[in-house]
């Protein structure tokens, strides 16, 4: 099979499964050909279903490396910051080549326009900026990795590609005023609190996209438009799971002293199953956000079909801790709580405040972002959810 018909047999996919709706894209993913973004030996993990991973060699292996590379599939090119093997498998991701079908949606939403100046926050493997710089040209993209060693790589990729848009390297939290004003703002990584520098830096009525990653769940397709006046506002519009911003990441799992602090823990009963409340409703993953602040959450999933799901304070010296467990054919749902906090009351309490609503869809949802504050809304900027 050829290049061409594994970049055409791509984009058929993604037109199949809804992804790809802008024909530009389409002739995008033909000119910026994601094989020259993808290194020889990585870690590949399909968007459907997720999570089962497997290691792609090119030279070992060419046939699963190149249907990985143009199949709906996100490519681990870092684990660690560059310590672990991404062969392995095991660590955490750091950097990857994310799905197209995330890629093609996200620079859909961002809607950059003919002459439109780009800031791009997280190069990784260039393929992204390679894109917009195909789309709007070398001197109206600008790309900032924080990372020195996938910055040049990402360089070399780009040069193999023919494309030169401006990079940086440094911390994207700050942005690259040099450049300013932008009309779009591109994130490739998750945002918990979106940095008030990317606002002053867009001209009024320009548009940032990102992965809202506010700790309860996967996270959130963020699009805001700039006013003008310090504020940048907008809904939420679909899932988006990314890694964190490296200045905004989380502790992954649950608390490090649990085993220890258990003997001190309240233990009762959950009042909802423990699913209800992570992974069936994205609205309600917003709600429950907005509504017991300073918390992050992590599921843990067993074979034969359990789960414990932790609700854990991300400030403090003492942090509170919670943990519900679901176990197929019991009806008592056991939760320990441990802290200042009753993190899962809270939980279960925001949850049913959400069904209060009406059970309002991600989509009704918003966020604003100004110099002091973020805030989260529901239908329109002054409904404040708090």
């Amino acid at each position: 099979m050829t290049t061409e018909e594994r970049v055409e047999g791509l984009a058929e996919l993604l037109v199949t499964t809804g992804r790809l709706t802008d024909p530009l894209w389409r002739e995008g993913l033909r000119a910026v050909p994601r094989h020259l973004f993808v290194p020889e030996t990585a870690w590949a993990v399909p968007d459907r279903p997720r999570y089962e991973g497997f290691a792609i060699d090119r030279r070992a292996d060419p046939q699963t490396w190149w249907n990985a590379v143009y199949t709906d599939t996100a490519i681990a090119i870092q684990l660690d910051d560059g310590a672990g093997d991404p062969l392995s498998g095991t660590g955490t991701w750091t950097s990857s080549c994310s799905a197209p079908g995330i890629v093609v949606t996200f620079l859909q939403e961002l809607g950059a326009l003919d002459h439109h100046r780009v800031l791009e926050i997280g190069t990784g493997t260039g393929w992204t900026a390679g894109l917009l710089t195909w789309r709007l040209g070398p001197g109206n993209v600008t790309s900032v990795e924080i990372d020195e060693t996938l910055a040049a790589q990402a360089a070399e990729n780009l040069g193999a590609a023919g494309l030169a848009p401006q990079l940086i390297v440094g911390d994207g939290v700050v942005g690259f005023a040099d450049g300013a004003p932008y009309d779009r703002v591109h994130v490739t990584c998750g945002v918990e609190r979106v940095p008030h520098a990317w606002v002053e830096q867009c001209r009024p009525g320009a548009s940032i996209v990102l992965p809202w990653s506010p700790g309860w769940g996967i996270g959130h397709l963020a699009q805001l438009t700039v006013t003008g006046d310090g504020t940048a506002l907008g809904h939420l519009t679909g899932p988006a799971g990314f890694m964190m911003l490296r200045s905004q990441r989380r502790p992954f799992g649950g608390p490090e002293r649990a085993v220890e602090q258990s003997k001190k823990a309240e233990v009762s009963t959950a009042r909802l199953d423990p699913r209800s409340v992570m992974a069936q409703a994205p609205g309600a993953e917003v709600a429950i956000a907005a509504l017991v602040p300073n918390v992050r959450s992590h599921l843990e999933a067993a074979p034969d079909g359990s789960y414990r799901i932790w609700a854990v304070e991300s400030r403090g010296d003492d942090p509170s801790w919670a943990c519900a467990d679901f176990e197929p054919g019991r009806t008592d749902r056991a939760v320990r709580q441990y802290g200042a906090r009753r993190l899962w009351d809270e939980v279960e309490n925001a949850y049913l405040q959400w069904v209060t609503w009406g059970s309002p869809p991600r989509e009704r949802f918003g966020l604003t972002v100004d110099a002091t504050a973020q805030q989260i809304w529901l239908d329109d900027p002054h409904r404040i959810v708090s």
